[in-house]
């Protein structure tokens, strides 16, 4: 008799988003870009930004309290705290995941923070996913973390603008075992080192730590120090890296209800981090989607790892993330990595219902 592998699903999604926000009008005055390039090209209508009272793990923890309010679960029953918020938080050397855990509740779990920059999110659900295969004592997990690392982007600095949609924000996506809904099935990522130095923020570690006149050069925000090298080698292989992510990410998800293989020509939505219009425009294309398959946070602005769970959120109030839908999330960070993790979205084929309750 073959050995049943439990689901495990996603229960809820949770985010938050602080009060403030620029608009295209404002980041094209700093930056001396024209509106329209900012709008059109870079896909910025608006980004959220937060103020001085909105940190890191606090966003993360409104997230967290949104995502377990809406499912009605019980703080107490979640085993394991995935926190995914940014290194950029309220203190240096603090591990937030521990901090989060005890404000949302969950006085029973254990927390680790992890990071792979814009790629967290895919990489926390498949490290709660395989800890709930592993061990069976873990049956919850909860994902969550904030993100501001707007505060290291200078608007003025032409190098790096292609970052210029950089926001602010927190989410949450609960996880347990054996639930009947919203699987998570096949993860994959790929890394390129020769990358890793490419994007970094000059001050801001042992190699030159931020001292006041660092930070009045202007080192203590993300520069693009070999942009010759970045553009080539990201030029050359990035949407590439992407496609493979997609194709081993199904590979890795089994087989359908038929017996035959995950493929491109299942995926029902496209779940994309924030990138320039024609990328976005381009991964569809190659994934043989529309665009309503999908959605673009032109509002929202980039919030990092936790642009996974805005794009779920806009796609089940926009009506284009469907029960019984495929879904394929699809990020990257700098470092560089490229990942992608594929969710049947819903009860499955024919099923009754995401179980997923957002705000319209």
């Amino acid at each position: 008799m073959p050995v049943h592998q439990p689901f495990v699903g996603i229960v809820n999604i949770g985010t938050y988003s602080p009060k403030k926000f620029i608009t295209s009008q404002e980041i094209a005055e700093i930056s001396g870009v024209d509106e329209a390039v900012i709008r059109d090209k870079m896909g910025i209508h608006r980004k959220f930004i937060g103020d001085e009272n909105d940190h890191p793990n606090e966003m993360g923890i409104k997230a967290a309290r949104d995502c377990l309010a809406r499912a009605n679960f019980p703080p107490e029953e979640i085993d394991v705290v995935l926190c995914t918020t940014e290194e950029w938080k309220e203190y240096l050397l603090w591990t937030a995941g521990i901090h989060l855990a005890y404000e949302i509740g969950a006085r029973r779990a254990w927390a680790l923070d992890v990071h792979m920059r814009c790629a967290t999110t895919v990489n926390a659900m498949k490290l709660a996913k395989d800890m709930m295969l592993a061990d069976p004592e873990i049956n919850t997990v909860l994902i969550a973390g904030g993100y501001k690392v707007c505060d290291f982007i200078n608007l003025k600095n032409a190098r790096t603008s292609f970052m210029w949609n950089i926001g602010a924000g927190g989410g949450a996506m609960l996880l347990r075992k054996n639930w009947e809904r919203n699987h998570v099935l096949g993860t994959h990522f790929i890394v390129d080192g020769s990358m890793s130095k490419h994007v970094i923020v000059p001050a801001s570690g042992t190699v030159q730590p931020p001292s006041d006149a660092a930070r009045a050069q202007g080192l203590f925000h993300f520069d693009l120090v070999e942009p010759d090298a970045m553009k080539n080698r990201l030029n050359a292989v990035s949407m590439d890296n992407w496609l493979k992510c997609v194709d081993e990410a199904l590979r890795k998800s089994g087989v359908k209800p038929d017996g035959s293989p995950y493929t491109r020509a299942d995926i029902d939505f496209a779940n994309i981090l924030l990138v320039k219009p024609s990328a976005h425009r381009e991964m569809l294309q190659r994934l043989g989607l529309r665009e309503e398959q999908s959605v673009y946070l032109s509002e929202y602005g980039h919030t990092g790892e936790q642009d996974a769970m805005f794009s779920i959120v806009e796609g089940l109030k926009q009506g284009r993330l469907k029960d019984g839908d495929l879904m394929v999330i699809v990020a990257a960070g700098i470092g560089y990595v490229w990942a992608a993790g594929v969710v049947q979205w819903g009860s499955g084929y024919g099923g009754q219902g995401t179980g997923v309750r957002v705000q319209n």
